[in-house]
């Protein structure tokens, strides 16, 4: 059992999936340039989110309502198809570079994070993260803010 904080094993005693599950950070020594694990005190957990890059905007949408307003249950495809074309998001994170462009936005930026906004349908980079669909779209492609997104449909 490995019992001192920083204690540094080997590459070859205990593999890489080690690393990930123990929260050991790679690092190399300087004697022969060997691989070696430092443990640290907490694990590591890694995000699953992306953090954007450039100009993109990172959205959540919302989930889709299981049952219609008379009561209905709407099928899995029907949630699914409503959920890909949603024209409504939440704004997790921004990139650097989003809303930079002074002679694009000369009144600033178009939304902030933390805020529901409206985009084009089907815009952006569509991806899961455990079965919840996020977005990354362009800072150009917000159409406007709601403050409540409820009740928003695509027409």
């Amino acid at each position: 059992m490995l019992s001192a904080n920083y204690s540094t094993l080997t590459q070859g005693l205990i593999g890489n999936s080690f690393a990930a599950r123990s929260g050991a950070r790679r690092l190399r020594t300087p004697l022969f340039g060997a691989w070696t694990y430092k443990m640290t005190d907490e694990p590591k957990t890694a995000s699953q989110l992306p953090d954007p890059k450039g100009y993109k905007l990172l959205i959540a949408l919302p989930e889709p309502d299981e049952v219609t307003e008379g009561g209905i249950i709407k099928a899995k495809q029907t949630m699914e198809i409503e959920e890909i074309g949603s024209i409504c998001g939440f704004v997790l994170k921004m990139g650097p570079d989003a809303y930079k462009d002074d002679k694009k936005f000369p009144s600033g930026p178009y939304c902030n994070e933390g805020d529901w906004i409206l985009m084009r349908s089907y815009s952006g980079t569509r991806f899961k993260i455990h079965g919840k669909e996020f977005r990354l779209i362009n800072d150009d492609s917000v159409e406007a803010i709601v403050e409540d997104p409820r009740g928003v449909e695509k027409v």
